[in-house]
């Protein structure tokens, strides 16, 4: 098969569908007898993501597949092109959200042992809601609470293939204001739901969680900050 022609149907595609698309859905783009083997797409989205080098969008590979997106250091500029101000996350839907995606599987107590303030029950309600946290089961202990997880949507909307790919945690701190306070690495014992005990700065949490009540999705105020990710959803 010509790889210029092989290139341009993979690029067409990916504009078209506006999503994540997986290489071996690619494939199943061409007639039975004229489908490129694994290796030739893998060739073609190597080059193309080559093609894209030193240009405004580009080629990246997320857990669900291969996307078409615009470069984070122009996403500034570009999201000029609409009026409206984008949805901005407070500190305390990010904190909870930092829990889950470096400390999971994690108990809705354990978040609250380690940011020393009850998590807004709103914050978990949104997460689900935008499908980037899931309940993947229950801990063995009494009142068995549930334990929540990453989805594949959160990988692909922060750009990543796999948990691996988390940015350090110094850098996300500094992206998103995350609580210096927060042991994001600490290997606490599991806790049910009722075991969770305050921690260092809760009265500092507690007045963070007040002013996040009901505004999770908040685009006002100075103390919420807008969630530095892949290319931003339009009418949320």
């Amino acid at each position: 098969m010509n790889e210029h022609y092989l290139r341009n149907v993979i690029e067409a595609a990916l504009l078209a569908a506006g999503r994540p698309v997986a290489p071996a859905e690619l494939i199943q783009l061409f007639d039975e007898n004229a489908r490129p083997a694994a290796e030739q797409m893998r060739a073609a989205i190597d080059a193309l993501a080559a093609d894209y080098a030193g240009r405004g969008i580009e080629l990246k590979e997320t857990a669900s597949g291969v996307r078409i997106q615009v470069r984070r250091e122009l996403a500034a500029e570009v999201s000029r092109l609409w009026p409206e101000r984008p949805a901005r996350y407070s500190r305390a839907l990010l904190e909870t959200l930092a829990l889950i995606a470096y400390r999971q599987p994690i108990t809705r107590g354990e978040i609250e042992a380690v940011r020393g303030v009850a998590v807004n029950p709103n914050i978990v309600k949104t997460l689900l809601e935008r499908n980037w946290v899931r309940v993947v089961g229950h801990r063995d202990v009494p009142g068995r609470p549930e334990v929540l997880g990453t989805t594949r949507d959160f990988l692909d909307y922060f750009g990543l293939k796999s948990l691996d790919e988390l940015p350090p945690l110094s850098e996300l701190r500094a992206v998103g204001d995350i609580n210096l306070q927060l042991d994001l690495q600490g290997d606490a014992a599991p806790k049910g739901e009722d075991d969770a005990a305050p921690a260092a700065g809760a009265e500092s949490a507690a007045a963070d969680e007040e002013e996040d009540e009901g505004d999770e999705l908040s685009a006002e105020g100075g103390d919420s900050h807008e969630l530095v990710a892949g290319p931003r959803e339009r009418g949320d």
